[in-house]
């Protein structure tokens, strides 16, 4: 997962979107969204991975989590709001699943079983990009994936880390952290949902149903619907007619939760169409 955006953008960002990242914590056990029970239903075998010892994913730390910000899921019905809930929880579900693709009656309800990328549990040099010198790698420290959305690279700890916890430096010396504590991990997800990308809208607004397509996204066949989320998180490499595996999954990841939540998922589901951004 690759976010980068000038730091004038993000500074303009900080300045009209204050209220999303200095909300006071605060830690409920309910969310009106989504119940415990359903939770507890639609991840049957969440944490059997590498936390399987220790619990690290709850319902308690995502609800927790949600509550720094406002604007997530904060469309006025409750068929987009479930809508996009669907698309959160399909895309952490692929970016951690466990499942089995010899056993595909159940490959859908393993979501959050792992908590990090499994290939650099020791650590992955290649997340290091020095070119960033405002959010510099530190030695020793590798900046792989982590966390429901597998935030990494070291320039997006050291801005989720500015914009969350007050300092760049929180994440960027220790970015284990995003393994140790949950509601952090879950916030590092949500955080990535609802941040635009220039010149990418925020996956939130694709889903709400707030994202207008410039002349430009028309042009290349950008249109909303789940299609377009799946553009955002990693156009690159599953659309614009890229044969993968991951497409294929990431697609029929969300309308197994937009199953197993009732909602009807939409159109303009596929990316096949669409030309990704920056190509």
């Amino acid at each position: 997962m690759r976010l980068l955006v000038p730091l004038i953008i993000w500074m303009a960002i900080l300045f009209l979107l204050p209220s999303c990242y200095s909300a006071k914590k605060h830690h409920f056990d309910s969310f009106s969204v989504l119940s415990k029970a359903e939770w507890d239903s639609i991840f049957p075998h969440i944490n059997g991975g590498d936390s399987v010892a220790i619990p690290f994913y709850t319902y308690e730390a995502f609800v927790a989590a949600t509550k720094r910000f406002p604007e997530f899921l904060s469309s006025t019905t409750a068929d987009i709001q479930r809508r996009e809930l669907a698309a959160f929880l399909a895309t952490i579900s692929h970016e951690t699943g466990g499942g089995s693709e010899m056993d595909m009656n159940s490959f859908y309800d393993f979501g959050l079983y792992y908590k990090e990328e499994l290939t650099c549990l020791n650590g992955c040099d290649h997340y290091s990009d020095t070119t960033h010198p405002y959010y510099p790698p530190v030695k020793g420290k590798s900046y792989h994936g982590r966390g429901p959305i597998q935030l990494s690279w070291n320039y997006n700890y050291g801005l989720f880390s500015e914009q969350v916890l007050g300092n760049k430096d929180s994440l960027l010396k220790n970015p284990e952290l995003l393994v140790k504590n949950a509601e952090l991990s879950f916030a590092s997800a949500i955080w990535f949902w609802i941040t635009p990308q220039d010149p990418k809208p925020s996956c939130h607004e694709v889903m709400a149903g707030k994202w207008i397509p410039t002349k430009q996204d028309s042009l290349a066949g950008r249109r909303p619907g789940f299609g377009a989320v799946m553009n955002i998180v990693n156009g690159g490499l599953e659309c614009g007619g890229v044969v993968s595996g991951r497409n294929k999954f990431r697609l029929q990841y969300y309308l197994a939760f937009c199953k197993k939540l009732g909602v009807d998922p939409g159109e303009n589901l596929g990316c096949e169409t669409q030309k990704p951004y920056g190509m």
